[in-house]
């Protein structure tokens, strides 16, 4: 601030950053640190904490429910991931090229991104049903007997990847076109002058010059992709035989159907070093000119 000395400039800066300071501290902060204390206890949400020390952290490693989950939400990050990453660069190609009714294209792919997780699970539970779903109907058009979808433990994860690539895909499509359109179209020119074929081009210069922002989506991707959890309660609640169920279902179970709170408290830093290691693996291949 002109003519202010540097602690007056401090003090005012604190003065405006304060309102949003205490709104982390009071909303973020203070429950991020509550959790972490809850997780070396045992509490029931009505009787008073009672101190474990890290029970709950020797429980988790033994227990064989919580590998399952951690099993089940790594099934579906490598079949979602793959899935929404191609789709939603192939809708971006396709979409940054001039057409008509572009702009109506571009919002009919970014609806599902906003429609609620309630109705687009109960949508896909309808067209996954057995028995009078479109899927399998239109499956018995051509003579295929369709399989039973969420009701059996080989197709049901199949399904929520399915459902979850289908509405994710307008998300990572906008993010794709904000990078391709800074690509400068002279580089596609120069590469045409010198006879290179659309798909030399997409190699050459497209997917290398989208690095950083394929980097930013699977970071986006992967840490929303831990955190799975809406479509499962809604389309199967982690059945049949407990094969869709993931961590954030875990720690929901334990906490509001068992009252462990402290035990689901000690899943969510789990699962938060997990994540936390992902990214910071990803952050180091990022440094070193990986992606």
């Amino acid at each position: 601030m002109v003519g202010m000395t540097k602690k007056k400039t401090l003090f005012w800066l604190c003065i405006f950053l304060l309102p949003n300071l205490l709104g982390f501290l009071i909303f973020i902060g203070a429950p991020i640190l509550a959790s972490l204390v809850i997780s070396f206890t045992n509490w029931d949400l009505v009787s008073s904490l009672q101190f474990t020390g890290i029970d709950n952290y020797i429980r988790l490693v033994q227990d064989p429910e919580f590998w399952r989950a951690f099993r089940n939400t790594f099934l579906f990050i490598f079949g979602y991931l793959p899935l929404v990453m191609i789709f939603g660069l192939a809708a971006a190609l396709l979409l940054n090229k001039p057409m008509k009714l572009r702009a109506f294209f571009r919002a009919t792919y970014f609806l599902p991104v906003i429609t609620s997780w309630v109705a687009v699970s109960l949508v896909w539970k309808w067209l996954y049903n057995p028995n009078y779903g479109l899927i399998n109907y239109l499956l018995s058009l051509i003579g295929i007997t369709g399989p039973q979808w969420l009701n059996d433990p080989s197709t049901a994860m199949i399904g929520i990847i399915l459902a979850s690539a289908w509405k994710d895909t307008g998300f990572v499509m906008v993010l794709f076109l904000g990078g391709l359109q800074t690509i400068s179209p002279s580089y596609y020119e120069a590469a045409s002058i010198d006879g290179a074929s659309k798909l030399r081009q997409l190699l050459s210069i497209t997917i290398p010059l989208l690095a950083p922002t394929t980097f930013f989506v699977t970071i986006i991707s992967l840490i929303n992709s831990f955190q799975v959890f809406d479509q499962v309660m809604i389309m199967t609640e982690g059945g049949p035989g407990g094969s869709t169920t993931v961590m954030v279902q875990n720690i929901y179970n334990y906490a509001f159907r068992y009252f462990e709170m402290g035990y689901a408290a000690a899943m969510s830093w789990a699962l938060f070093i997990v994540i936390f290691i992902f990214t910071y693996i990803q952050m180091k291949f990022q440094d070193k000119g990986a992606v």
